[in-house]
């Protein structure tokens, strides 16, 4: 493999990232966090220009564009990172069998984490605080659109590891090439897990070409159901919420369903979008109800692509179901299993929705857009997953440590 060398010194410094303190971690972590600040105009100015080559149009745009603000949420978020619990070193389960031998199950970390992702400097980051946090050594493989504001958040971060004479491999960026990208896929023995985040293009690719564990994050065809027992003044906050955040994120909604019985509602809960210039497209029924009432030049009709597309941006779709249970069923079949919702104040009707949507995140009456590690608690998230294997839905420190078995024994042999 042409990266080879630089696979084994990542696993080298992931070693010896292990044998740090949880106290010295932490350190580290916070003189990161104010090396971002003491930073800002160096990275703000690298970020400047990969934003020139982006179109200000394109969805990725808001993805790709760091501020002041983003830089202090992202540096408060690595400070929450070193305020939690260590998860290494933790006693899962113990047990002592009828021969006298101990066993204990204690949490580790994976070793190398390989992540690959798009237009989202963020990630640089949050993944980096996870990963150290966590005794995890991190090989980071960024797009051509962000590489310049990778590099620089990158830079920040070395300097620190080397200030702390620690070896700064353990955060290594590769070249933003598709070569790199082939080369981290297939490096077997070296990478110990790959996360992928970005478009569903992406993903498949990854999953599809890689040699090396994968957990699958990111992609996000999201609805929202709007009951017969909805409320509509929570409806209208929930899904402009929702829908207009941030369009370009996973968690942004991308289909309203709407119960018949609640039609005449839809030009209530759809009033916020157009102040937003959300384009929708709608079924029959809906381009009836909302025709007069919404700007003509944001109404489209919905063909049978607008249902399971993600669109980051202004856009959404609009369908008429006839229950709760039709609802479920176009979710089912639409949905990406990562955030989905129903707005109701029926309670039976919830707790059927929460019990057969098949996501990661069900919400009943708040809007998907908290699906999100630093909203749930952990800090930050290095992904969302929407496998069901092994972890689901906002992954944190936990998610991204494996366990040992330790067995004490005092001579004992197997029969």
């Amino acid at each position: 493999m042409p990266m080879t060398e630089t696979f084994k010194k990542a696993k080298s410094a992931g070693r010896k990232l292990a044998l740090l303190t949880d106290e010295k971690r932490n350190g580290i972590l916070r003189d990161v966090a104010d090396a971002i600040i003491a930073g800002k105009s160096y990275i703000l100015q690298a970020n400047v220009a990969d934003l020139k080559k982006m179109e200000p149009s394109d969805p990725l745009y808001d993805r790709l564009m760091l501020t002041e603000s983003r830089l202090e949420s992202i540096a408060a978020d690595m400070r929450n990172v070193s305020r939690l619990p260590s998860p290494l070193g933790r006693t899962l389960t113990e047990r002592t069998l009828d021969n006298g031998l101990r066993l204990r199950r204690v949490s580790v970390p994976f070793g190398v984490i390989g992540m690959i992702y798009e237009a989202r400097p963020n990630v640089t980051f949050d993944v980096f605080a996870l990963c150290f946090k966590s005794g995890n050594a991190c090989v980071l493989k960024g797009g051509r659109d962000a590489d310049c504001s990778n590099r620089a958040a990158v830079d920040v971060i070395h300097k620190v590891l080397a200030g702390h004479g620690i070896d700064t491999a353990a955060v290594t960026l590769l070249p933003a090439t598709h070569e790199a990208t082939a080369s981290m896929l297939s490096a077997v023995g070296y990478i110990d897990l790959c996360i992928p985040r970005g478009g569903r293009k992406l993903i498949d690719f990854v999953r599809d070409t890689a040699r090396v564990p994968v957990i699958e994050t990111g992609a996000g065809v999201v609805n929202t159901y709007f009951d017969a027992a909805g409320d509509t003044e929570k409806g209208q906050r929930i899904i402009c919420n929702a829908k207009t955040r941030r369009v370009s994120v996973c968690n942004a909604l991308d289909c309203l369903l709407v119960h018949r019985a609640r039609l005449t509602d839809l030009p209530a809960l759809c009033a916020p979008l157009a102040e937003k210039q959300v384009t929708v497209f709608a079924d029959v029924s809906a381009m009836n109800m909302l025709r007069g009432s919404y700007p003509d030049r944001l109404l489209a009709d919905a063909t049978a692509d607008s249902y399971g597309t993600e669109y980051m941006d202004y856009k959404m779709a609009v369908r008429t179901v006839s229950s709760a249970a039709e609802a479920i069923d176009h979710i089912n079949r639409y949905g990406s299993g990562h955030s989905e919702c129903i707005i109701t104040e029926d309670a039976d009707t919830a707790r059927q929705f929460q019990t057969r949507v098949d996501a990661a995140c069900v919400y009943v009456n708040a809007p998907t857009s908290f699906t999100d590690g630093a909203q749930f608690g952990l800090g930050a998230e290095i992904g969302i997953s929407t496998q069901k294997l092994g972890p689901r839905g906002p992954m944190g420190l936990e998610e991204i440590t494996t366990y040992k078995w330790l067995i004490e024994g005092d001579g004992q042999i197997r029969e």
